[in-house]
């Protein structure tokens, strides 16, 4: 209805500035030693240079740059501490948002077909008025339209049910939310999304005599398919005796469709 409502321990002496000298000394001494030898007797030259190599090595241990010495102490400065959080004052990386996930049309006529039966109480009420008078959009439409929020309660609420489906559904931004069905096809039309084609899941929106302009629309519901044959199958609100029911109609009491950019 219309309704308006996420170490090497062998040089370990050598390590002072008095041990830097004694291997200085050493390292002469040694080379003094192996140039007498290599003269006085070629055959010896070969240990000698071993006790070369060695003294190198005692001299090489004790020239290292301070600096690469004291690397392993800096290095500890930035470990991760013992518990695995990260030393103070290291920046976390960021984390991305969680991207958001789409419903699928077959959701949503699921959502809708699953509330078939629901009618009206005898005072013409249901909880798809009383969700609606609960939602701020309620009283955004109350501002354009005038009258109470009371009236809600039992006013026409096939658009109040399609609303309620994309809330369900969490796809209100797509959906649109309305009870007043000439307001709701207007939404569409402003969003780009407005078409003449049946497509499942669309919201449909109905004028009984045939009219094709937005302001003659009387009703709203769902698509669930398109038959093929002039007719669509839909589920809609407020219709037969006041409840939620699945339906034929024909294609030619439509007036245009609204199409929520579900995930592909």
């Amino acid at each position: 209805m219309s309704g308006k409502h996420r170490k090497n321990p062998l040089f370990l002496s050598l390590r002072t500035t008095g041990g830097l000298v004694a291997g200085a000394a050493l390292v002469g001494t040694v080379a003094a030693t192996a140039a007498h030898a290599s003269v006085a007797d070629p055959s010896a030259a070969r240990p000698q240079a071993a006790s070369m190599r060695l003294a190198d090595a005692a001299m090489a241990q004790n020239t290292v740059p301070l600096a690469k010495k004291n690397a392993p102490r800096e290095a500890a400065a930035v470990r991760p501490q013992a518990n695995g959080s990260a030393a103070k004052g290291a920046q976390k990386p960021a984390t991305a948002p969680a991207a958001r996930r789409l419903p699928t049309a077959a959701q949503a006529i699921k959502t809708a077909t699953s509330q078939v039966g629901i009618s009206e109480d005898g005072a013409g009420k249901t909880k798809f008025q009383q969700w609606y008078m609960g939602t701020d959009r309620a009283k955004q439409t109350l501002a354009r339209d005038g009258g109470s929020l009371g009236e809600y309660a039992a006013a026409e609420w096939c658009d109040m049910f399609v609303s309620w489906v994309g809330q369900q559904i969490g796809f209100s931004d797509q959906f649109g939310a309305d009870a007043w069905t000439v307001a709701h096809a207007k939404w569409f039309q402003q969003q780009d999304r407005w078409g003449t084609t049946p497509k499942p899941g669309a919201v449909v929106f109905f004028s009984w005599g045939g009219g094709k302009s937005v302001e003659d629309i009387q009703h709203v519901g769902m698509v669930i398919k398109d038959n093929g044959n002039g007719t669509i199958k839909t589920v809609e609100g407020n219709t037969g005796g006041g409840a939620v029911e699945i339906k034929t109609r024909p294609t030619a009491t439509v007036v245009g469709y609204g199409y929520p950019d579900y995930a592909k």
